[in-house]
């Protein structure tokens, strides 16, 4: 039973990923690996699941079938075990954990480190991207995500209160190219933009006598890291839009100057998600609960 419910596992994180190469990188395993795996699946049930004569996974029939049935049994699972776990267990387990670059990096990976501390029977993966995180494609037990979630299916708690965005320079563009007075102003700067898949982040939005304006900006950087942004505006190559919590020590040391501050519309706050479960793991818990403890000592 233990290995038919490893093979289901394995065949379902197959197909999330894509691709055997994919799936071998997330589960630091190799594609020839992964490959003898299904193989063996494919040889046992006596069916062909996967036409691998594409880069990505095509699945037949038989395989599409098993593989929106594996999610069910796999979900049903999960929730018993966590279930019966309840009763005042130490949580424990793997937790897959997405969030956006830069946050990530400066305010999310001390709160993970502070919180396998204290639960060290959780094993945790931060997963660090400029991307709209996506809990199933992903793989995602939680993800922390800037603006309210849209997806009905997830639960959310707010961690920060709505704090406008910061538009910003470094002093050295500013002496060269002068302060923007009002946001038409900015027509004539070098504004650098962030990039998410085929979006652009080019529509700055403003008060503009009581009503929202967005002001759309130009410049000759884009990129599709928030980090780069922010280096970029530190290099004093332009100005740059950002979350106030990701600048906040920069605004302070006065690396960056915030400009317009009293025209800026958009405000945005931090959330953290997971799938609505009737069950959730004590894992995915506990971390929500850390996570709203001590959000204040992030200082975001």
């Amino acid at each position: 039973m233990a290995d038919d419910v490893s093979d289901i596992r394995l065949f379902t994180k197959l197909v999330q990923a894509g691709s055997l190469s994919e799936a071998a990188r997330r589960l630091n395993s190799s594609p020839p690996a992964m490959s003898r795996r299904l193989a063996a699946m494919e040889s046992r049930l006596g069916v062909r699941l996967v036409d691998r004569n594409s880069r990505r996974f095509a699945l037949t029939e038989e395989g599409g079938i098993l593989f929106e049935r594996s999610l069910r049994i796999l979900t049903d699972l999960d929730e018993a075990e966590a279930e019966a776990s309840t009763g005042g267990a130490v949580p424990r387990g793997h937790l897959r954990i997405g969030a956006p670059t830069q946050t990530g990096r400066q305010r999310i990976a001390p709160l993970v480190a502070a919180f396998v501390a204290q639960y060290p029977k959780v094993s945790v993966e931060l997963v660090i991207a400029d991307v709209e995180p996506d809990l199933v494609d992903d793989e995602l037990d939680l993800a922390f995500t800037v603006g309210s979630p849209t997806e009905p299916s997830v639960i959310a708690r707010k961690l920060t209160p709505a704090r406008k965005l910061v538009i910003c320079a470094a002093p050295d563009y500013l002496a060269r190219h002068g302060m923007p007075e009002v946001p038409d102003d900015l027509l004539r700067h070098d504004c650098i933009r962030l990039v998410r898949g085929r979006r652009v982040f080019d529509h700055w939005a403003f008060n503009d006598a009581g009503r929202r304006r967005e002001l759309h900006v130009h410049g000759t950087l884009s990129t599709t890291n928030s980090n780069v942004v922010l280096s970029w505006a530190l290099a004093g190559l332009g100005i740059a839009q950002k979350l106030r919590w990701d600048v906040s020590d920069d605004l302070a040391n006065g690396r960056l100057i915030s400009c317009l501050p009293s025209f800026v519309a958009d405000e945005k706050a931090l959330y953290v998600v997971h799938a609505g479960r009737s069950h959730v793991p004590p894992r995915v818990r506990a971390f929500v609960d850390f996570s709203v403890a001590h959000i204040d000592e992030l200082r975001l």
